[in-house]
């Protein structure tokens, strides 16, 4: 449990710092944690009660070893972040541009989505290979690491993540004046060269054509 606080909360502080929002790094711990339970959840399900252990080659079943939720928990943390940043930093880029909160929601996920769909089947593919393994150890490990990638990218980036912050709408992007004179000001996103450089407009000007830098996913 100190783990895992200790790694959420340092999540929460460091994407508060990124986004410049309360309810952004509180809606990415949420969507990590649930992607670590649906993980465990699996595991649990086939490598302790067998249920579809046949499937997978299982020859015994029982408990499940002490270090695979800190094990599980540590990888999927990386990669979940890395999701949620590639996704959300785009949708933000283009909300201090100047787009309206649901406008920046269509065109971040339509520059960035499918890159974090090849690269999480790419990552599904590498964990599924150990699911092939004869130690028992390995299988658990690929196949919770699998499952993992498969709901956090799938359910929680693709289908959770942009619903929340359409409901938030420009909620999303809150943050109290005294919290923002206390946090440190790294500009990722580079909103204040957007306040110099006059948006397009006219009956030619297309939201999307402001060019936005594109952010390249670690994993």
């Amino acid at each position: 449990m100190p783990y895992l606080a200790v790694v959420v909360g340092l999540a929460i502080v460091l994407l508060l710092v990124v986004f410049r929002s309360l309810l952004v790094p509180v809606k990415a711990a949420f969507g990590f944690l649930l992607s670590v339970l649906a993980a465990l959840g699996s595991v649990v399900l086939v490598f302790q009660h067998g249920h579809g252990a046949d499937l997978l080659g299982v020859q015994s079943t029982g408990p499940i070893m002490s270090m695979m939720p800190i094990f599980l928990v540590g990888i999927v943390f990386g990669l979940a972040m890395d999701y949620e940043v590639f996704l959300v930093s785009r949708v933000r880029e283009s909300y201090v541009h100047g787009h309206a909160a649901k406008t920046a929601i269509v065109s971040g996920f339509k520059h960035s989505a499918r890159v974090v769909v090849a690269a999480a089947l790419i990552m599904m593919a590498v964990f599924s290979g150990f699911v092939g393994a004869g130690e028992s150890m390995i299988k658990m490990i690929g196949f919770g690491l699998a499952i993992a990638v498969l709901f956090d990218a799938f359910v929680v980036r693709m289908a959770i993540v942009p619903a929340v912050l359409s409901l938030l709408g420009d909620r999303a992007w809150y943050l109290p004046r005294w919290l923002d004179r206390l946090l440190p000001d790294i500009d990722v996103e580079g909103e204040k060269l957007s306040r110099e450089v006059p948006a397009p407009t006219g009956p030619t000007a297309d939201p999307d054509d402001r060019p936005l830098a594109e952010p390249v996913p670690i994993r």
